[in-house]
């Protein structure tokens, strides 16, 4: 679960990251209340969307009266914001944070995440701020610090100094490099986050270091133990289709191909997307139906999967164990029957009442091409498409 970036802000400043004050408006009225509390002459007005690169994009403007803090409000609050992040499609700015001005001496980056190759935590941090990390990354390899903190100890006051003298920061900064670091890592393992960005990390003309932006992601499955951070999502900010997904308990996430998949498992779902693009399709989706799906799942499934205008075909690969095949079957026929089924349909059935979901299927007179195996599935969906293209 994403959230936007004033909320990232407010959690890491209970875990003693400095943060800019700000407040985020809805209206540009209330854009220039805000500039008015936190006074001062010069103001920043962010685009609050779930995407980087707003600074690009047109989404951060640095203003010097009331008056500009209405206006760019008023021209943001709206408008279709497009970046390197959210695709030509752009997202619509529905909200704005004004926060107050910094006076910038150097932009630095750092981030949390959990490194799966290792099992620990790891810092990545570098001395250009500001910048893409990935565009560093490949251009400039030798710029990227990685610190990796065992999670048997937690950050330690040597994680910090390593992090300091590679960033090239010095005396009283060391140590406040070491309380941002323990405040971000606190945050990272109490709140079961999965990524905690800072870009820039910002030293001020006076040498202080504040997250002048930030950004945090955090492990749906732990969000059972926070109902404070999952009162904060955005559900505008997501996939209508993904949204809908996730409220009958269904991993689906969006691709770009036109091949619809209805699997379950996740390993099964990703050798399914796999032998689509190897035998020259592309998958529309990932969708795991899970092992104990019901009928009215998997006819919610149907209905996600085909709600998407680039599917042109479908293929349902199920393995029945726990699922049984006869669940699946009896699922697809009632979905195709609610819905104007007008796109080629690939099965393959295999496991648990494999027989009895096989007749359901043939019974039901709806246009269903079977398939023996998984090769054979591929084959046969990525062919359907070529014949009706």
């Amino acid at each position: 679960m994403n959230i936007h970036e004033y909320q990232a802000k407010a959690l890491l400043g209970k875990f003693g990251v400095s943060v800019p004050r700000g407040r985020v408006a809805f209206t540009p009225a209330e854009a220039v209340e805000v500039a008015q509390e936190l006074g001062g002459s010069v103001w920043v007005v962010k685009a609050q969307i779930h995407a980087g690169g707003r600074g690009k994009g047109g989404g951060v403007q640095v203003v010097n009266s009331h008056d500009e803090v209405s206006a760019t409000t008023e021209k943001m609050l709206g408008m279709n914001l497009v970046t390197h992040q959210t695709g030509p499609q752009g997202k619509e700015v529905k909200r704005v944070y004004i926060e107050e001005g910094c006076d910038i001496a150097r932009e630095l980056y750092l981030s949390l995440l959990l490194d799966r190759a290792t099992g620990f935590i790891t810092v990545i941090a570098s001395t250009e701020g500001g910048m893409d990390i990935e565009e560093v990354a490949s251009s400039t390899p030798e710029k990227i610090l990685r610190v990796a903190i065992d999670p048997a100890t937690g950050a330690q006051a040597f994680h910090a100094r390593k992090l300091a003298f590679g960033l090239g920061l010095e005396g009283p900064q060391i140590r406040s490099v070491a309380k941002f670091l323990g405040g971000m890592y606190q945050a990272f393992t109490e709140l079961d986050a999965s990524l905690v960005e800072i870009n820039p990390l910002v030293v001020t003309g006076e040498g202080e270091l504040v997250a002048l932006d930030a950004k945090m992601n955090f492990d749906d499955n732990g969000l059972f133990r926070h109902q404070d951070i999952t009162d904060l999502r955005d559900e505008d900010e997501e996939d209508p289709a993904e949204l809908e997904a996730s409220r009958h308990d269904l991993n689906y996430i969006k691709l770009d191909g036109s091949i619809g998949c209805m699997v379950n498992g996740a390993g099964l779902a990703m050798a399914t997307m796999d032998i689509i693009k190897l035998y020259g399709g592309e998958p529309a989706n990932f969708l795991d139906v899970g092992g104990g799906a019901t009928a009215e799942r998997v006819t919610t499934a149907f209905k996600i999967i085909l709600s998407d205008p680039n599917v042109k075909g479908i293929l349902v690969n199920i393995f029945g164990g726990i699922m049984r095949c006869d669940v699946i079957a009896a699922g697809i026929v009632e979905a195709a029957k609610e819905v104007d089924l007008n796109v080629p349909l690939v099965i393959r059935l295999e496991g648990t009442n494999v027989e009895l979901g096989k007749s359901i299927l043939s019974e039901s007179g709806l246009d269903i091409v079977s398939a023996d195996d998984l090769s054979d599935a591929a084959e046969k969906v990525v062919r359907a498409l070529k014949e009706v293209a």
